[in-house]
């Protein structure tokens, strides 16, 4: 307990002198999309759900942030809520007919229904159709209190929401409702067989997912100031799958180490055009045949290991 407290410890402290010596919209990007892998492990890590379609609420809630900022001219706080309670409502009627059904028959539910809004966006009038939502302003947080113009400012605010998301996901995990989603990712009948709803559960773990993806959607529109249609295409959806998977599914920090390393792919791989995506690939295979549990699974059971042989 003494080691992972003074490991948390100086990842905080590595995280708050962070844009200091790196690019602060380049990290800010990270804690967004290491967000949003956090939120979907909390649907497949821990209630054993395979989605396809979590973009829908990761690029919606982008949207929603945009029109009420952008269109309403509302405070920036208002946009953070719309897009967290648009991205939860979406994943209810999401999840209200998906649960209905197990295995891969769930996971293509959820890309019919990321289907569905992705030309649903490329139609409708207010997310600007293929130009997407452009100029957002950045507008200061707290009626004026804290301007987040500056990037180095942005950037605390950011670690703030992603802190207040990934310990919202730890408390869900450690708490006896974490417990029963293991229970039933385990084995559902025996779960069932004592007396738990399932189903109910299920459900509450989608919505509490889908509300965390829309919170990291929302606030990546207000850092990059636009929404499109990528953060709700398939191949996003695909991506946050990839991140979960080469972090560790399961693991409460490995999605974030997933995240930083696809996210710093990307940048640094940006000139080879759509060859990164091939590495990407590449990475995936590798992980996949090597590192089944992921980097942070394997490297815990090495320690572990290790720990238990000394």
């Amino acid at each position: 307990m003494t080691s992972q407290r003074n490991i948390a410890v100086f990842l905080i402290a590595l995280a708050l002198i962070a844009p200091w010596f790196a690019y602060p919209v380049f990290l800010m990007k990270a804690l967004c999309f290491a967000l949003f892998a956090c939120a979907f492990n909390l649907l497949l890590g821990y209630a054993g759900l395979m989605s396809f379609g979590h973009a829908m609420f990761f690029g919606m809630a982008g949207y929603f942030y945009g029109h009420v900022v952008k269109a309403w001219d509302l405070p920036p706080e208002l946009g953070l809520l719309a897009g967290v309670a648009g991205a939860a409502a979406l994943g209810l009627v999401t999840g209200a007919l998906a649960i209905r059904r197990q295995g891969i028959y769930f996971a293509m539910i959820t890309l019919a229904f990321a289907q569905m809004v992705y030309f649903f966006c490329v139609q409708a009038p207010f997310t600007g159709g293929e130009d997407g939502l452009q100029g957002i302003a950045r507008k200061p947080l707290l009626g004026g209190l804290i301007p987040i113009k500056d990037d180095r400012v942005l950037y605390y605010v950011v670690l703030a929401i992603f802190l207040f998301g990934y310990v919202a996901i730890y408390r869900f995990i450690h708490s006896p409702f974490g417990q029963v989603l293991k229970a039933i990712r385990d084995n559902e009948q025996r779960a069932v067989s004592l007396g738990y709803e399932a189903d109910r559960y299920k459900l509450l773990a989608f919505v509490l997912s889908a509300a965390l993806a829309g919170l990291a959607g929302a606030t990546k529109a207000m850092v990059m100031q636009f929404a499109t249609l990528t953060d709700v295409s398939a191949a996003m959806s695909g991506e946050v799958v990839l991140m979960a998977l080469v972090g560790g599914l399961g693991t409460i920090i490995g999605p974030v180490v997933g995240a930083f390393i696809i996210i710093t792919m990307q940048n640094y791989l940006a000139a080879t055009g759509e060859f990164v995506l091939v590495i990407q690939g590449v990475i995936f295979v590798v992980i996949v045949m090597a590192f089944r549990k992921g980097l942070v699974g394997e490297l815990t059971d090495w320690w572990k290991s290790r720990r238990s042989a000394g």
